[in-house]
């Protein structure tokens, strides 16, 4: 991105003359574009937090009764929290004892 340097508005490309331009829509600054113009920076990605608590939740997880959608397996770890408003249900996460799938119900 360019920025004018009269009136420090954001400049586009402009082809109105037949060549190509960086031109001002605010007032008549104009600069000629005579050669290619790139720039790459290589974005690095963040590490993701498992905000839900990772293996470590589910160390104490208590387990009952819940049929795994992946394996048909009969029992799962579960705990619940609240991830929406106060006035919604709580949400049950579910961890099968056999496969570690793991699956969510509201």
């Amino acid at each position: 991105m360019l920025f004018c340097p009269t009136c420090a508005n954001l400049l586009v490309i402009s082809a109105e003359t037949g060549y190509n331009k960086w031109a001002c829509n605010t007032c008549a600054y104009e600069f000629p574009i005579a050669k290619q113009m790139t720039s790459r920076t290589k974005l690095t990605r963040k590490q993701v937090d498992d905000v839900l608590g990772g293996d470590e939740t589910w160390k104490h997880a208590d387990s009952t009764a819940a049929t795994c959608p992946k394996c048909d397996n009969d029992r799962a770890y579960f705990y619940q929290l609240q991830i929406r408003s106060a006035d919604e249900p709580m949400t049950t996460f579910y961890r099968c004892t056999a496969c570690t799938h793991q699956w969510r119900e509201n």
